[in-house]
């Protein structure tokens, strides 16, 4: 009996982990992108703008003057999650392309999640 007998798969192994590197290497490429990429959602007629980055982090909120000027606490209060979560949903939408790019147009389900879910090695 050859204990070495099944260790010509190895090759294998070593193929799959230079893949691995590769969309590791073609991920954090595609992060960067995305962290440049700006996206808008608007509420109340655009008296609320929210700007994204393409991987969701809130870069800006603007408030009509007027809107301020009514006093209106809770239309604002309603309005900028509104319009933050149509800026979002933007971004999912700009990230779920960028993936099906990583992944050569597989759409593979549970991918974008489960990608998005993955540590960002920058911020340690």
């Amino acid at each position: 009996m050859n204990l070495f007998k099944g260790l010509g798969n190895l090759g294998n192994l070593g193929s799959l982990m230079k893949q691995a590197q590769q969309m590791s290497g073609r991920m954090q490429e595609i992060t960067a992108r995305m962290k440049e990429q700006r996206v808008t959602g608007s509420s109340g007629g655009g008296m609320i703008e929210a700007e994204v980055n393409g991987v969701g982090d809130l870069l800006r909120v603007t408030i009509e003057s007027n809107l301020v000027q009514s006093g209106d606490r809770e239309m604002i209060e309603n309005l900028i999650p509104a319009a933050v979560n149509q800026a979002l949903a933007k971004a999912r939408a700009l990230h779920g392309e960028a993936m099906k790019e990583l992944t050569g147009g597989l759409d593979i389900p549970g991918l974008n999640e489960a990608m998005g879910n993955l540590p960002d090695n920058e911020d340690g």
